[in-house]
């Protein structure tokens, strides 16, 4: 048996690596805070510095190139492929790549608006394929402002279908182990109530995991004086991150410290730095044509000499991740940084069994 546990625990180690990977741009719904930016802005002015994303790409990568890299998968030092979009389950080859990793024996988190888990076939090849996770995007407990944040292009979808595309894809999992079902929240400054708020949707529709997160947007960003907390918001914030933290609710929510670092990601404005950082010692990020950036924050691509830029067109995971950093301090902090957490330290225990508190 130690032998055993033994090889579990060098396994574990040697594929330490989280992929957080925008598999497509495209997406049903127009959220004016989403990282993608928004299709009217792009109509007019399309953008061009590194790492900018936009749902308007046409350099989203062919499903022979994606299909080749995920069969690079077994054996390489990826165990957690975080697969994002865009809404990457509007894309009938996201189900095929999704086996593809699996059968490489990695974890696979689905982050969706939650809009596809209104159709049935979805739901039952999620269930079929073992996924580990469904993260889906929900930003209000009341559904006029929700919508209002997350709107949809065509106007047919909103709060309603996320949360009967949640209650089925509980239901489609009773009696088998995963997925594991979560919420998350993007707080705005003007309602720090959602943190708890949300918590009790959550709570009620029965799911195993909720992350609130803090507003990400750039200081010259239209919306950022608007959305994004201030200083003089930490009071109201750190209160509704306390009273979670004493009742959860039976939820099972990210480790303690992820409050304080929400708080940090507040009080220091987009400066100071990450102690002990795992951008690119732990965690990848994978853009839609491909791109490889050690981490998504804006700050750290922007960093990164033109010779250092990695793809994964023709790349082979064993080697592609074989030479990696050690964790390290960063000084190019940004709140992007805060909602990287969940996904490579705090994933273990979101998707764990549901305290029964």
């Amino acid at each position: 048996m130690r032998d055993d546990t033994a090889r579990a625990t060098n396994h574990a180690a040697a594929r330490e690596v989280t992929l957080l990977w925008a598999l497509r741009s495209p997406c049903a719904f127009a959220c004016p805070h989403c990282y993608f930016g928004t299709v009217d802005e792009h109509k007019e002015h399309p953008p061009e510095q590194a790492g900018a994303l936009s749902h308007l790409s046409r350099t989203d990568l062919p499903a022979t190139v994606i299909t080749a890299f995920a069969r690079t998968l077994p054996g390489s030092p990826v165990g957690r492929v975080v697969i994002a979009g865009g809404e990457p389950l509007d894309w009938p080859g996201t189900l095929g790549v999704i086996s593809l990793i699996k059968d490489a024996g990695c974890q696979v988190v689905i982050a969706t608006n939650g809009i596809p888990l209104t159709r049935p076939h979805v739901i039952e090849r999620l269930v079929e394929l073992g996924v580990d996770g469904v993260s889906v995007s929900l930003d209000s407990a009341d559904p006029d402002l929700n919508d209002q944040m997350r709107p949809s292009r065509s106007g047919r979808f909103g709060h309603r279908d996320v949360l009967e595309g949640i209650g089925d894809l509980l239901k489609a999992r009773a009696g088998y182990p995963a997925p594991k079902v979560g919420i998350y929240t993007v707080i705005t400054r003007r309602r720090p109530q959602e943190i708890t708020d949300m918590a009790r949707v959550a709570a009620d529709l029965g799911v195993d995991y909720y992350v609130p997160q803090p507003m990400s947007l750039p200081p010259g960003h239209a919306l950022f004086t608007r959305m994004c907390h201030t200083p003089a918001d930490i009071g109201n914030v750190a209160a509704q991150l306390d009273e979670l933290y004493r009742d959860p609710r039976g939820l099972v929510l990210p480790d303690p410290s992820y409050a304080g670092r929400f708080i940090d990601a507040i009080s220091t404005q987009d400066g100071g730095h990450v102690p002990e950082c795992f951008g690119g010692a732990r965690l990848a990020f994978v853009e839609p044509d491909g791109s490889v950036w050690d981490c998504p924050s804006d700050r750290r691509i922007a960093a990164t000499p033109p010779d250092k830029r990695l793809t994964l067109r023709g790349a082979d995971a064993r080697t592609l991740f074989a030479a990696r950093p050690a964790c390290t301090d960063c000084a190019l902090f940004s709140r992007d940084c805060v909602n990287m957490w969940p996904l490579v330290e705090d994933m273990p225990r979101l998707l764990s069994h549901r305290d029964p508190q």
